[in-house]
């Protein structure tokens, strides 16, 4: 997934919030979509699914939660507590990648993980997002929406378990998105031969 292209864009278009919230806004649809559809309608926007999660988590706890921990009065645990469902959720990704997409099982795993994304991009916004758009540096936060894009771009495209803090992404994540993005060539290659 490249970055956008941001010229021409109004300055506060590239504010870390206002990239964060439209992200979340791409994956709601695609929680929609998934449900919406079957067989490889349904396999393949859940794989858009999990790569933009994985980049936005990724990107997320590599540069969005550590300036929020410092920059929010209380940060700490609003930060806590959204690494908290985040590593929840990349276990149940997890689990789906390795069950049929049309199976019973998929849907009932996927419907509680639909519910629990939304619970978490609706505390993110609300307890994270709006406190940092009131008490972040402005400018800063615009330094923060550049540097989310280049983390996306370069970003594990699937879930990583266990390796939600800055420091372990930093340590794995290279070794982990050339890992993952092999495996999508190769998953390209097979689906179009």
């Amino acid at each position: 997934m490249a970055p956008p292209d941001t010229t021409g864009q109004l300055p506060e278009s590239n504010d870390v919030v206002v990239l964060l919230k439209k992200q979340h806004e791409e994956i709601r649809g695609l929680l929609d979509e998934v449900l919406a559809r079957t067989g490889r309608e349904r396999a393949h926007s859940f794989r858009l699914l999990v790569h933009l999660l994985a980049v936005h988590e990724t990107a997320e706890e590599e540069i969005v939660h550590p300036y929020a921990r410092q920059a929010v009065d209380g940060g700490g645990p609003v930060v806590a507590d959204r690494l908290k469902e985040e590593e929840a959720a990349k276990r149940s990704l997890k689990r789906l990648e390795d069950l049929d997409p049309d199976a019973p099982e998929f849907v009932e795993e996927f419907t509680a993980l639909r519910e629990a994304v939304l619970a978490h991009a609706g505390a993110e916004e609300k307890h994270e997002f709006a406190r940092l758009s009131r008490e972040g540096d402005p400018a800063r936060l615009q330094l923060l929406a550049k540097a989310v894009r280049a983390a996306e771009a370069v970003a594990p495209t699937r879930p990583h378990p266990g390796a939600q803090s800055a420091t372990k992404n930093v340590l794995l994540g290279p070794a982990t998105a050339v890992a993952d993005r092999t495996r999508d060539a190769v998953r390209r290659v097979f689906r179009a031969g």
